[in-house]
């Protein structure tokens, strides 16, 4: 092994060390999943943002009994070094690397599906949607899946809509504590460290437009606003435009918005937010952050048409400038931006997030076979990380009496 791949592994260890000494959550499945091998002779798939916290994941399904067949959901993601600290891990294969092509990230998805996995745990949809297209014959083996991000889960919705669902697979996205914790307050802060490791610029003063106003874009408008920046929401659900209205925001539509703006972070999980109309009426200098799944809320196309130049200005930052001299810069390639220019969520926060996804998989190992739909996370499994995380932060809260949950009808 060269030095650089000996360098590379030390630093993957020492990240997943790292992260592992901040999940206790996981560390107390850990001991549970050793001693009851939920998952023994199962072959689990991840397609997953490859980083130390999701290694720390993968460990421990694969501790829990499982073969474990690992590669990322976005080129940009994957942390090499994560993936040079895995390679030695027995009953654990890791397909991924860092900047491949949209080619190479497909046939990594395509070879980990080749093992014919019982379990899927997939980020974004991608499997499924392979599942479906390309490599049917392999989904009767699938005892069931579990997808965490909006944009997965809106996507599942769209398959089941048209009787297309492979199998049953559960919305851990949709879990009150991954899209009330987890959306708001782990994106809330990651996209922000990401912006402000990669740009070393003030946001307080700033003018910041955050396009959507779902929970992730919440957590994103509420911190920026801690930072001191001016914000505004832009948004197509009159519900969520009158709540960032009544939280104190400004609301405008995104080409009106942008005139003024220093940071654009779009973050609906849509597509063409981006448009030739917001790039001619943007600000010099106007600083774009994609803080969904896919990069589709850019159209790239559009940035084609409006620049004459495009450089790279600082690392993870390229400029693109049209005919007249107007800059602007886009951050990550505009990948997800807290992990195509940051580390992802804070450790704390997947701890929730992935104790959800390994008590779900459990749950579908132990209740298969289940029917082809997509399904809520069980009450009691969301209900049990909450409970779990207040014990550890040391807080107790009450519970009803008799005659309490007689009156509730309980």
């Amino acid at each position: 092994m060269d030095v650089h791949m000996t360098e590379q592994r030390t630093l993957g260890k020492q990240k997943i060390a790292w992260a592992k000494a901040h999940m206790p959550f996981l560390a107390a499945l850990r001991e549970d999943f050793l001693a009851a091998q939920p998952f023994a002779g199962k072959r689990l798939v991840m397609s997953i943002h490859l980083e130390a916290k999701t290694a720390c994941l993968a460990l421990l399904l694969r501790d829990g009994g499982a073969d474990v067949y690992l590669t990322g959901s976005n080129p940009l993601s994957t942390q090499d070094a994560i993936v040079a600290a895995l390679e030695d891990e027995e009953r654990l294969t890791v397909r991924a690397r860092h900047g491949v092509t949209e080619s190479e990230y497909l046939d990594a998805l395509r070879e980990v599906l080749a093992s014919s996995p019982q379990l899927i745990l997939e980020d974004g949809g991608d499997l499924i949607a392979l599942l479906i297209d390309e490599m049917p014959e392999i989904a009767p083996e699938v005892l069931g899946a579990t997808e965490e991000t909006t944009t997965g889960v809106t996507r599942l919705r769209a398959w089941e809509g048209e009787g297309r669902l492979p199998c049953a697979v559960f919305a851990v996205n949709d879990a009150r504590m991954k899209h009330l914790i987890d959306n708001r307050y782990g994106t809330g802060q990651s996209v922000w460290d990401a912006i402000l490791r990669t740009t070393n610029l003030l946001i307080a003063g700033a003018e910041v437009v955050v396009a959507g106003y779902g929970w992730c874009g919440r957590g994103i408008a509420t911190r920026a606003r801690g930072l001191g920046a001016r914000v505004t929401v832009t948004e197509i659900d009159p519900v969520n435009a009158v709540e960032a209205v009544m939280d104190g925001f400004g609301v405008a539509p995104i080409a009106a918005a942008v005139e003024r703006a220093d940071f654009l972070i779009t973050t609906t999980s849509g597509c063409t937010l981006v448009t030739d109309e917001v790039l001619a009426r943007a600000k010099d200098g106007l600083l774009i952050a994609n803080a969904s799944h896919f990069d589709h809320e850019i159209d790239r196309d559009a940035l084609e048409r409006f620049a004459v130049s495009r450089a790279a200005v600082r690392p993870g930052i390229d400029e693109y400038r049209n005919a007249s001299g107007k800059r602007v810069d886009l951050i990550g390639d505009g990948e997800i931006v807290n992990l195509s220019a940051g580390d992802g969520h804070p450790v704390e926060i997947m701890d929730l997030s992935f104790a959800l996804q390994a008590l779900t998989l459990r749950h579908i190992a132990e209740h298969a076979p289940i029917a082809p739909a997509l399904y809520p996370v069980p009450r009691e499994v969301d209900e049990h990380v909450a409970a779990t995380k207040l014990r550890t932060m040391g807080i107790a809260i009450d519970s009803l009496n008799d005659e309490q949950r007689r009156y509730l009808g309980l």
